[in-house]
């Protein structure tokens, strides 16, 4: 029958399909080619002796509107993750402001319970000494005004823990 000398895109137009998909085939079918001058490929071929019958374009549009449907479903998938991500990310931000407060509320209680230790101390060491400074015997004098200080020393530093 009659070879013909044909580039890729006039292959494709004979066969009704594109230069890339002329290609393929020519390769499949390990169709003779050479180069033209103008350095386009050229492919010698008997198109009587090719059965080629190309695919309708409804199988392909078919899977499109598939993947597209997938597409959209993995889209709205990845909508949701992320309105399920800033939920999860409202609730870390909430027990993390809990957990500064608690913190604070801790280092107070440590810092009064360190207050009531000294002051407790400095109670004990009062009593164990009986109420005597240095000379002082008499009821009335310097031994008798000491439970009143220690008193009020005591309240200073209570209010100043609390503040």
């Amino acid at each position: 029958m009659a070879i013909e000398t044909l580039t890729y895109a006039e292959l494709g137009a004979r066969l009704t399909i594109s230069p890339t998909a002329a290609r393929s085939l020519a390769k499949r079918l390990r169709l003779p080619r050479s180069l033209s001058e103008d350095g386009r490929t050229l492919v010698s071929v008997d198109l009587a002796d090719i059965r080629h019958t190309p695919r309708p374009p409804g199988r392909r549009e078919a899977g499109n509107v598939a993947l597209s449907a997938r597409l959209a479903a993995m889209q709205a998938e990845i909508g949701r993750l992320e309105a399920l991500a800033a939920g999860h990310r409202a609730d870390f931000e909430r027990e993390r402001e809990r957990a500064d407060r608690l913190m604070v509320e801790l280092l107070q209680a440590n810092a009064e319970t360190t207050a009531a230790r000294e002051a407790t101390a400095r109670l004990e060491g009062f009593l164990r000494s009986g109420g005597r400074t240095g000379g002082s015997v008499d009821n009335h004098g310097l031994a008798a005004r000491r439970p009143g200080s220690v008193a009020a020393n005591l309240v200073a530093a209570d209010r100043k823990a609390a503040g």
